[in-house]
């Protein structure tokens, strides 16, 4: 099992630069680097709440799960 984190596809939707969102929801770059390659191990509930506001959308549309185990 895996989550997925498609952070770079709804900045894209949004027009939104790296820079400008990690300032618009107060974090570094880095960290969102981070959090866009899926290299962390957990996100705040703040953080994923600062980031749906900025990006007007739903958790659902940042994290995806993905099976990775076949199915029988």
């Amino acid at each position: 099992m895996s989550i997925i984190v498609n952070l770079d596809i709804m900045m894209a939707k949004r027009k939104i630069s790296s820079q400008a969102l990690a300032e618009q929801i107060g974090i570094t770059q880095a960290n969102l680097s981070l959090l866009k390659t899926g290299k962390v191990r957990a996100v705040r509930f703040s953080t994923l709440d600062a980031i749906c506001k900025a990006l007007d959308c739903q958790p659902g549309d940042i994290l995806e799960f993905k099976d990775d185990e076949p199915t029988e």
